[in-house]
């Protein structure tokens, strides 16, 4: 369903589209040169259906929300997509959460279906140039994006420009190894971040520790239903075995950030995605880990939660659009 158009003249400022593909829920958003929200929609992914039924959703939902804008050009399409994703090549190498996109050339395939131009990019980057030109990174040249959610993500900037690397697909901050030899990860390394950090590893921890724990209070949620928003909901109402797992969380977290300060040393780490809506409960672990084992020089960094919230990678997905009119970034 569409949003309602915000106040705003399209006629006096440029105007995109940005995608968020995702294996739940795809997403679309006019979006002003000035980082303005005109009008969203969003459908569930048919994500078993395969690429021509996805490519549909996408036009579909580009359709419903340009059918408003007569006259006003748009300046193209920005696609924010899980990765790996060669950006140089436009083809999706890799996407685990929807059937058919191994190998797949995703640019020129939208391309097809568009008269105007589609950028494409990884969603964790993409989000971070949302933050950057318009969040919480705003006016920094130096920030590291980190999406928390089913799994973990990311970007950097990096004396103000994206950091892209070898086939633009830099950023894949999850699958750095936290753990030698540990658990399994959804890539098939052993140990990564993300096996061990992400929203999915937490969930899955907290329904291990309730049904060995004596104090079964998280079980009043109905077992195996108990997810990331059952704990926090618990250890608000004062549950230990809940504060317990949220602080293990946060120095898991507070650890992966400590490596990724070393690595960019940026002027402050923005967290996004699911888990970071619970930020202010995580942050004190989170700094106080950055502050115990952080090098002197960088324990200053600072965490802050994403400005744009669940929308940075909308956002940055069309800032692909007004970026590449100027200083490509």
């Amino acid at each position: 369903m569409a949003a309602r158009a915000l106040t705003a003249d399209p006629a006096s400022e440029r105007i995109a589209v940005g995608i968020d593909l995702g294996g739940t829920r795809v997403r679309a958003a006019l979006i002003s040169e000035a980082g303005r929200m005109l009008a969203r929609a969003e459908e569930p992914t048919a994500a078993t259906a395969g690429p021509e039924r996805v490519l549909a959703q996408i036009r579909h939902l580009v359709d419903g929300l340009t059918s408003s804008l007569g006259p006003i050009p748009l300046m193209g399409i920005g696609v924010s997509a899980p990765g790996p994703i060669d950006t140089v090549s436009g083809i999706a190498r890799d996407i685990p959460t929807l059937l058919g996109f191994s190998d797949f050339p995703l640019k020129s395939e939208l391309q097809k279906r568009f008269d105007f131009p589609v950028t494409l990019e990884n969603d964790g980057i993409a989000a971070a140039i949302g933050e950057w030109q318009f969040g919480a990174g705003k006016g920094r040249q130096h920030l590291v994006y980190v999406t928390v959610s089913t799994g973990i993500g990311g970007g950097v900037i990096a004396d103000g420009r994206v950091l892209r690397g070898r086939k633009g697909m830099a950023g894949h901050v999850g699958h750095m190894s936290v753990m030698p030899d540990g658990a399994l990860c959804p890539c098939g390394n052993r140990g990564c971040f993300e096996a061990y950090g992400s929203g999915t590893a937490f969930t899955q921890r907290a329904r291990e520790r309730a049904f060995s724990c004596e104090e079964m209070t998280l079980l009043g949620t109905g077992g195996s239903t108990i997810d990331s928003r059952s704990v926090f909901a618990a250890a608000r109402a004062g549950d230990g075995l809940a504060n317990s797992l949220i602080d293990e969380e946060a120095q898991i977290l507070g650890r992966g950030f400590v490596s990724l300060i070393h690595m960019f040393s940026p002027d402050l780490l923005i967290m996004g995605g699911g888990l970071s809506q619970e930020f202010e409960r995580l942050r004190p672990g989170i700094q106080n880990y950055i502050s115990q084992w952080a090098m002197p020089a960088f324990k200053d960094v600072m965490v802050t939660p994403a400005a744009l919230g669940q929308n940075s990678g909308l956002v940055g997905a069309a800032a692909l659009l007004f970026l590449t009119e100027g200083v490509k970034p």
